[in-house]
């Protein structure tokens, strides 16, 4: 079997919401990218096989960052005494205004893709900007970094400074597929595009309804921010008057699921009828609370959501989040649900540390099929994380040994190899 990886350590996942599944010193098989399972002895058909042997390291599977903005990756951690509509004009806007020169773009995104080449992401739903060729050198940066992307070139083209406004929705839309073309014309083995209006403010009426129609005809999913904040949404409803809730807007022309995957980031503020059009259409939710705490959007209700049986995952949404660790995401959505729980609604009991594991796992991975497991038949996407580096006086069970290196952040420094589809991304040889 020339296409076999085995590993071997403790090993962690939740197959099922709200259940962590541990086997120390086990095995996990993958053949032809394919998880096989975890076994505590190596099937018959396997010995004598090569083995990856990771003692005393946490095996689990990889991250989906399900929404992320790699241009704005330089300006982390700054710029966090605002809200959103005057953070994007302060500080997202002039920094992504930078893209429009190759040689800022090569440094920039050669910064972020390194950066996410060392996280324990191994999926992610990326924003570029509006600049084709920056969007496309973005794809070849994350192809050779060996996770699996979605990355789209942004669309806007009003209430926009004017070397971010695309002008005519023709110009915008023969951008974007011309973009599209070249995006595929590469043929590259996983990096792909997405259409991505930035939000309805900044896009018209017709070029909604023609990126719907490219959506569409290149069978491409789509990526947007809802109900992100307040003054947003009172924005969009006097930009759109004939609609009645933000995600209506979308739904319009296309843009909600149903047709098309989707994915919204934020929605915190969703009516219950934007909320049961996302349900009925499958739009996935990506909840970014790091993000919705610095710009001060609000805290969005995870727990209902997912009562609803609804879609969702979790995004770091740099530079609204300061940081691209995943493990950040999940004790921020942890912590973020308590508060929910304690000032807004006491029936919304706080998410447990299970719970969010598995969406930044499995219930983020589904956008991509089958990912964010080590159930046989699921994507073989894995990271190892050696937490006896952290010195601890405490003896744990493997079920607290990761819950602390998750709440610790232990992805940071104790990342030590990393594998996507089978491929592998990342290894650091262990010094502990």
């Amino acid at each position: 079997m020339n296409n076999c990886l085995i590993l071997k350590g403790d090993i962690c996942h939740t197959p099922v919401l709200g259940e962590i599944e541990t086997l120390e010193n086990g095995y996990v098989i993958s053949v032809d990218g394919i998880c096989r399972g975890v076994f505590s002895e190596l099937p018959e058909e396997y010995r004598g096989l090569p083995v990856k042997e990771f003692p005393d390291a946490l095996i689990m599977p990889g991250m989906s960052d399900l929404h992320t903005h790699a241009s704005q990756f330089a300006y982390r951690g700054m710029g966090m005494d605002e809200e959103l509509l005057d953070w994007l004009e302060n500080w997202a806007f002039p920094e992504e205004c930078k893209f429009a020169d190759p040689a800022y773009t090569e440094k920039a995104y050669g910064l972020f893709a390194e950066s996410m080449r060392k996280s324990a992401t191994t999926r992610a739903l990326i924003f570029a900007t509006i600049h084709r060729e920056a969007t496309l050198a973005l794809m070849e940066k994350l192809e050779d970094t060996g996770i699996v992307s979605y990355v789209g070139k942004v669309n806007m083209n009003r209430n926009s400074p004017d070397s971010l406004n695309e002008g005519s929705t023709e110009e915008a839309v023969k951008n974007t597929e011309l973009w599209v073309k070249e995006a595929l014309a590469k043929k590259f083995d996983h990096t792909f595009p997405i259409i991505t209006p930035r939000f309805i403010p900044t896009c018209t009426d017709d070029l909604l309804q023609e990126l719907g129609r490219v959506a569409r005809e290149h069978h491409l999913p789509v990526q947007s921010h809802l109900s992100e904040n307040p003054e947003e949404g009172e924005w969009v409803l006097e930009l759109m008057p004939d609609i009645s809730f933000y995600g209506e807007g979308y739904e319009k022309y296309g843009l909600f699921g149903k047709d098309v995957p989707t994915v919204m980031a934020h929605c915190i503020y969703s009516n219950p009828e934007e909320v049961e059009l996302m349900r009925k259409n499958g739009v996935f939710i990506a909840h970014c609370p790091n993000s919705n705490m610095n710009i001060r959007s609000g805290i969005a209700p995870v727990r209902k959501y997912l009562q609803k049986e609804m879609r969702i995952g979790l995004g770091t949404d740099v530079a609204g989040g300061m940081s691209l660790s995943m493990f950040r995401a999940i004790t921020d959505t942890i912590q973020m649900s308590k508060l929910y729980w304690r000032l807004i609604d006491q029936e919304a009991k706080a998410l447990t540390f299970a719970e969010a594991f598995y969406l930044a796992t499995k219930g983020g991975g589904a956008f991509f099929g089958k990912v964010g497991s080590f159930e046989p038949g699921y994507a073989f996407d894995a990271v190892v994380i050696s937490d006896r580096r952290f010195t601890t006086l405490r003896k744990l069970t493997l079920k607290q040994r990761l819950e602390q290196a998750v709440n610790l952040g232990l992805d940071l420094n104790c990342l030590i190899a990393k594998y996507a589809e089978g491929r592998e991304c990342l290894c650091i040889p262990d010094k502990a």
